[in-house]
């Protein structure tokens, strides 16, 4: 079986979640030649996280951000300050989340739900750019 790696940076983008499936497919050409197989999703980041939510309602990030708002607060008396007051809050935030989403692949597309889409969760008031690992494996 295949495997392929490919890197992807994406461009700064502000605090928040954002939805990058297609992103990520489009830096997979391979990936619509698998026809059973599995896309790994890895970012190389600890203030940002990957996820996989709902992609159809416009509500649904804006509650995401604030609801992990409410559970790492920036105003927490945190001892790691030196990177900004908004660092040890992303960690908390990345480490809840996660740095990694597998997704099976069938004939050459990611399987994800009607409803479902690859979120970067961007939880630095300015992150920076974001590096990704794609790992795909199938036959």
């Amino acid at each position: 079986m295949p495997w392929y790696q490919r890197e992807l940076q994406l461009r700064p983008l502000p605090r928040g979640f954002h939805v990058i499936t297609a992103a990520v497919v489009n830096a997979v050409a391979e990936l619509a030649t698998i026809r059973i197989g599995l896309l790994h999703v890895f970012i190389q980041h600890t203030s940002a996280s990957i996820s996989i939510n709902e992609n159809a309602d416009p509500d649904v990030p804006l509650d995401l951000a604030m609801a992990l708002d409410a559970i790492a607060h920036q105003r927490l008396p945190y001892i790691h300050t030196t990177e900004g007051p908004d660092d040890m809050p992303a960690h908390v935030k990345a480490a809840l989340v996660g740095s990694s989403v597998t997704v099976p692949i069938r004939a050459g597309r990611l399987l994800l739900g009607t409803w479902q889409g690859i979120y970067l969760g961007e939880h630095r008031d300015r992150g920076g750019p974001r590096r990704l690992v794609l790992t795909v494996q199938g036959e």
